[in-house]
């Protein structure tokens, strides 16, 4: 029998196609404990963190996402958690919430730098650096792109030769999250047998990672370059089970993967930001949600907020089921991060001059979402994933 009119559940604004029912109990306790640490300890002060371009007291931030489960959240072992994709991709929406550089930090801790030694790490790299991560005594970076190469890793100069049985490497990375305040690198570089990885003490004589200052954009967060000048390493420092490009590029699946989510955690910030203001500033005599432009635009960023929620929530059903493909998630990291930043901007307009304004948090999250945008491959580098996936030919070069 059919629903009658009496029987259905009140329309929600925050949740108008009632996305929540798909979740379980476990999903909406992993999601409630993320939410309310953001709320507590990154909402107060983000704006000020933005503004002096700082996130201080980091150290004690990872700490704290380690003591409730969101370092490496989805790996299995050596402290991790354990959790689904669909509820580790429901931490990153509500990180990036609060901001991207929130998010960053936990998707380069887990889902690169992590996943990296999990996926492709001897035992010991295991034992040695894992657990630390897990519980953020230990932040991690991952090092790929380079100053000259950025959307074409496989060029890159970064270079590991033997010397007896030590590896030495030389080379430099650039716009490395964590780099700064990071206790181990995984460094990807040229060898005479191809690309490998390598877990690099950043104690290291010769490893130095000066921060990258002057940035408009992920302010709250530390990026850094990385600077190996002959660095020496031990012959276990390599990861063994990482071979080619394709190593590296499945730790970038991973993080997209988190982006697909995240992006939509700051598009609701804006939505939800925009809605309450729409609802009570007042013009003409009456508040501006009452007409019909602003109602259109409100409109279009809800479709457009939930369509990509529901496109991360299939992603990550497909993921823990075992068939996420890497061109799936470019569809998604393609989408999201493009109508997250549409929703930013017509956010913006909404709250006129006051959405410049970092009493509101929609300019911090547009401009946040300018380096999602090209980080973890550009719009571009996934509309030609996508391209080669849909007709069998490749145009990357």
């Amino acid at each position: 029998m059919s629903a009658t009119p009496t029987s259905l559940p009140p329309f929600d604004p925050g949740d108008p196609l009632g996305i929540d029912d798909l979740l379980t109990d476990e999903d909406r306790a992993v999601r409630a404990t993320v939410r309310r640490w953001a709320a507590d300890r990154v909402l107060p002060q983000i704006a000020d963190w933005y503004e002096r371009g700082e996130l201080p007291g980091i150290r004690e931030l990872a700490r704290e996402l380690g003591s409730i489960g969101a370092l490496g959240m989805s790996l299995t072992g050596y402290g991790c958690a354990g959790a689904s994709h669909v509820q580790y991709g429901l931490a990153c929406l509500e990180l990036e919430a609060a901001d991207s550089g929130i998010r960053s930090l936990v998707s380069v801790q887990g889902s690169l730098a992590m996943y990296a030694i999990w996926r492709f790490g001897s035992e010991e790299q295991k034992q040695r650096w894992l657990p630390g991560m897990a519980s953020g005594e230990i932040i991690g970076c991952f090092g790929l792109t380079e100053p000259d190469h950025g959307s074409d890793p496989a060029s890159m100069r970064t270079y590991a030769r033997r010397e007896g049985s030590d590896w030495v490497l030389t080379g430099r990375k650039m716009w490395i999250t964590n780099g700064s305040v990071a206790g181990v690198a995984v460094v990807w570089a040229r060898t005479d047998d191809g690309i490998r990885g390598f877990a690099v003490p950043t104690d290291s004589p010769g490893f130095s990672a000066p921060e990258i200052k002057h940035k408009w954009s992920l302010r709250a967060s530390v990026t850094s370059e990385l600077v190996l000048d002959e660095v020496r390493l031990p012959a276990d420092a390599m990861l063994p089970d990482a071979a080619g490009l394709g190593a590296p590029l499945r730790c970038l699946s991973h993080a997209r993967y988190g982006i697909v989510w995240g992006a939509m955690g700051a598009a609701r910030s804006c939505f939800e930001t925009a809605l309450d203001y729409a609802r009570t500033r007042e013009q003409f005599g009456r508040p501006i949600g009452g007409f019909q432009l602003t109602q259109a635009k409100l409109a279009d960023m809800a479709l457009e907020l939930h369509k990509g929620v529901l496109l991360a929530h299939h992603l990550g059903r497909r993921f823990d089921a075992g068939k996420l493909r890497p061109e799936q998630i470019s569809f998604g990291k393609l989408n999201n991060v493009r109508e997250a930043i549409e929703i930013c901007r017509t956010s913006r307009t909404i709250l006129g001059a006051n959405g410049i304004s970092l009493e509101y948090p929609v300019m911090r999250h547009a401009t946040n979402l300018e380096s999602v945008l090209t980080y973890e491959g550009t719009a571009e580098m996934h509309q030609l994933v996508l391209g080669k996936a849909l007709t069998g030919l490749d145009a990357f070069r």
